[in-house]
């Protein structure tokens, strides 16, 4: 049971009814029209923002309009009460027993209360992590996995069909310099010593068993053989191994994903398929031979003042034409981006969320205006932008890896704290913002460890469940179905039960704007509500979960524990998290 949709349906149904009384106008676009819990709690149950939104449509001041739908409102057998407030939103506070019935709902629908009707049209492509396979991932990578991993269950569970996907960047500069790198590693394992590792290539110790393997596949055949012979191999090999080694470091976090789709496949094999996209651009006038205006400002060191292959950004909103081919004639990285969304596009995603590191900001515009190109509009493109994790122990930086060579690596991390601790905390913050990652304070057992709080309501709901049966009392949810919650008054009980039937309208706005954070504040805030009751049972004994005294009270507060449990075991499970059932 979704209160918000309910009211939302019967909001809609006085704003016809006002229509067909001439009192507004037909057919007003109710698309902005919302019904979600007010700001202020203490305003009520529901707020809209109704009035505000259709007044100039509708050519009625807000207040008045306001004052019609509350007329037809205040009749509605669910509402207690409604108010107006400001220049014309409305406040509407529910009768007990709608929560009641959510809670009954929560307990017939199990784990698929708070699921919606499909949240956006289509399959979603989210593509995720795309690190370059030239070594392991560090934690800014960690940041975007869980991310993209996290709003692809959101995702689903609002009712969407999603695929995984991790864009392999094998072609290119970067991956030549991974291959010299592992040919350097090569010759150290066939027993040369190969000194201090130059600049400019990889000098982690992950690249060591890369060279072993090709020494024992290869022997000494390659030493005097020319670069441009042995570096195919060397490339393929450093690829695939450590391709291995960030699926394993992604399968810590219990992250995988359905297609890896690699970037060399857009430019070898049967067709070129970046050569026919570009064609298809250039057929459509979107591709022309010209010359860019020069940089403000200092114009950077690969600057070059020449007539190039260029695509018209400009027209779908860059800031500026943009380069498909490099003076040699390969292609830029833009075109084959250009051509990998295409076949996105092709592949049946008209909904593209791209998952990227906070430093590629700079190439929202492009790749947005490429979307909108060459799928003739027909496609979205939401990039999201994961920016930067600090590392901390006790608040003080943490020293680099000595295996990656510079940085610290995901898998140190979670060897060190764990896998929840690091989902959740990677959530615990709104994607744009900067993270700061304490080693020390995400496994603390303390309210201020968001991960640690949440699990444990989850566990203490468990632990009175256990209770409840011990005393004797019926637990399971088969033999609370109808229990009567009317005997469930407690200012803070109410509280509870309000918290809970806002799962399924955060679930909702959450999908729509692709913020999977908004699923972990909201079961701190859940948490919170739970605990807080908790503790008031520590004072007044009447307010403890279970009373051998009352059986009619202890039955009505199990069903809203079990109510708790799937709430908290359906979040954390769209957060990749685990909801334990004992914490020691």
């Amino acid at each position: 049971m979704n209160v918000f949709e309910v009211f939302e349906h019967r909001l809609r149904l006085a704003i016809e009814q006002l229509a067909d009384q001439g009192v507004l106008p037909k057919g007003l676009d109710l698309s902005r029209v919302v019904v979600e819990p007010p700001r202020d709690p203490s305003h009520g149950d529901l707020a809209t923002n109704a009035a505000m939104v259709l007044t100039k449509e509708a050519g009625v001041p807000p207040r008045k309009l306001a004052e019609s739908l509350v007329a037809l409102l205040q009749d509605d057998a669910d509402v207690v009460s409604v108010s107006i407030a400001g220049p014309g939103f409305i406040n509407l506070s529910l009768a007990p027993h709608v929560f009641e019935n959510v809670l009954h709902s929560v307990i017939e629908q199990g784990r698929y209360y708070g699921h919606a009707l499909a949240v956006g049209q289509g399959p979603a492509n989210v593509e995720y992590v795309s690190a370059n396979p030239t070594g392991p991932m560090h934690v800014g990578h960690g940041r975007g996995a869980v991310f993209g991993d996290a709003l692809a269950s959101l995702l689903e569970f609002a009712g969407r069909a999603v695929t995984r996907e991790y864009y392999i960047n094998d072609a290119g500069a970067q991956v030549d310099v991974l291959a010299r790198s592992a040919l350097l590693r090569y010759r150290e394992a066939l027993g040369q010593d190969i000194g201090t590792i130059p600049d400019g290539l990889y000098p982690g110790d992950y690249l060591v068993p890369v060279g072993q393997a090709l020494a024992a596949e290869y022997g000494q055949t390659l030493l005097d053989k020319d670069e441009a012979d042995i570096l195919p191999l060397a490339r393929d090999k450093a690829i695939a191994m450590m391709m291995d080694m960030i699926r394993e470091d992604l399968a810590t976090l219990d992250i995988r994903h359905d297609v890896f789709f690699s970037e060399r496949s857009l430019s070898t094999g049967d067709s070129d398929v970046i050569k026919q996209t570009i064609a298809d651009l250039r057929a459509r006038d979107l591709v022309y031979e010209g010359r860019l205006p020069p940089p403000k400002g200092q114009l950077p060191d690969d600057w070059e003042d020449r007539e190039q292959t260029l695509f018209r950004a400009t027209e779908f909103g860059d800031d500026s034409d943009r380069p498909l081919l490099k003076s040699d004639g390969g292609y830029t990285y833009f075109a084959s981006d250009i051509a990998y969304h295409a076949s996105k596009f092709q592949r049946g995603f008209a909904t593209m969320i791209d998952v990227w590191g906070a430093d590629h900001g700079g190439y929202v515009k492009r790749m947005t205006a490429a979307v909108a190109a060459v799928t003739g509009g027909k496609a979205e493109l939401d990039v999201k932008l994961c920016q930067l994790v600090r590392l901390l122990r006790h608040g003080e930086p943490v020293k680099m890896s000595k295996r990656s060579g510079d940085f610290v690596t995901l898998r140190e991390v979670v060897d060190e704290v764990g896998r929840d601790a690091v989902r959740f905390m990677m959530l615990y913050r709104k994607n744009d913002a900067t993270l700061d990652f304490d080693l020390a304070k995400v496994i603390e057992q303390s309210r201020d460890n968001p991960v640690f709080y949440v699990q444990y309501a989850h566990a203490r709901c468990c632990s009175v469940l256990r209770q409840a049966e011990t005393a004797g009392f019926a637990h399971t949810l088969e033999a609370l179905k109808g229990t009567d919650l009317s005997v469930l008054q407690d200012a803070s009980e109410r509280a509870l039960m309000r918290r809970i039937a806002q799962f399924p309208r955060m679930i909702e706005a959450a999908a729509s704007a692709h913020e999977p954070h908004r699923v972990a504040f909201y079961l701190y805030e859940l948490a919170s509500d739970f605990h807080g009751l908790w503790n008031r049972g520590k004072d007044d004994p009447q307010l403890r979960f279970v009373l051998e005294s009352s059986p009619a009270i202890t039955g009505a507060r199990l069903v809203m524990l079990h109510a708790v449990v799937q709430v908290i075991q359906s979040g954390l499970g769209i957060l990749g998290v685990s909801a334990p059932e004992e914490m020691r």
